[in-house]
């Protein structure tokens, strides 16, 4: 009987995001394919470093085990070849990782392979590949550099979002960057009743919130937090659509524009989204981090 990973959360994710591989990158740049594949070949049996989305990864992994079915696949989709990827289950072996499925391109972009894996969120290091899974309709977004402080196994993940152009459309706040705040604000009370629309990490939400309705409200293994530079005044069209879609977020940080990256490392997120360089530059320095394409 075939496996079925329709009704699976599924996370794609490249080989560079999921491990360090710069100093590899750094030679394939330099020096070519052949030196890249011969200096991976004669390290099979160094493992490679953890990299940016391990520990989520890790942690998101580590939930299966309260199942007797799996809820959460993790898949490697990466630009190298089969071969070249041998390193990679080496690696994989040695962290005791669940990871059963992989697919290897040899440089063929690899967001059309997203819908024949069923994929829910596809992190990679390639910015062209995520925008392209996002035209596919598929939550993506580019890890940035990051160099895991601790990647202990945890029994909880948590995942914090940004909202507009994230969980929402960007409809809102392109009128904050074209009219402003004081024109955002009236906007955003004027609709206090209207929802806003479905964002590109929708979806993803939409399913984190399934698993975490097979568990009690305080069991859950997944906590989320929005965690938004809109002010408190605007809340109540955010809540209102939140509850209309039937998901929930465990918390929410209405900034007021403050930086975010304090409220997000006391938190403890093991992975945070969001559109604007101003905020990911300061929280990739302690937590992993996403850039969502905001693609108009």
């Amino acid at each position: 009987m075939a496996y079925d990973l329709q009704d699976k959360l599924v996370i794609a994710i490249s080989s560079r995001a999921l491990f360090n591989l710069e100093e590899e990158n750094t030679i394939f740049n330099e020096e070519g394919l052949e030196s890249y594949y011969k200096y991976q070949i004669e390290h099979l049996d160094s493992p490679l470093e953890k990299g940016s989305a391990f520990r989520f990864v890790q942690n998101l992994l580590a939930i299966n085990s309260k199942f007797d079915n799996k809820l959460i696949e993790v898949i490697i989709l990466s630009r190298n070849n089969a071969t070249t990827g041998l390193r990679i289950g080496r690696s994989i072996e040695h962290y005791s990782l669940d990871i059963e499925r992989t697919g290897w391109t040899a440089g063929t972009p690899v967001a059309r392979y997203l819908k024949a894996f069923k994929v829910d969120l596809f992190l990679s290091v390639h910015t062209q590949d995520v925008e392209e899974a996002v035209n596919f309709g598929v939550a993506a977004a580019t890890i940035l550099p990051h160099t895991p402080i601790s990647s202990k196994e945890s029994n909880m993940v948590k995942i914090a979002f940004d909202g507009d152009a994230v969980l929402f459309g960007n409809e809102s706040e392109k009128i904050y960057q074209e009219d402003g705040l004081e024109a955002f604000i009236s906007h955003e009370r004027e609709n206090a009743k209207n929802p806003l629309s479905k964002g590109p990490f929708f979806k993803f939400l939409k399913t984190i919130s399934e698993i975490q309705d097979k568990f009690p409200m305080e069991g859950s293994p997944i906590r989320t937090a929005l965690i938004t530079a809109r002010n408190f005044s605007t809340h109540e069209r955010v809540l209102g659509t939140l509850e209309g879609w039937g998901v929930r977020v465990d918390e929410a940080f209405f900034q007021g524009g403050v930086q975010k990256y304090e409220v997000i490392k006391a938190f403890g997120a093991d992975i945070f989204f969001d559109d604007q360089d101003t905020h990911l530059k300061y929280t990739s320095k302690e937590i992993a981090s996403a850039k969502v394409p905001n693609i108009h």
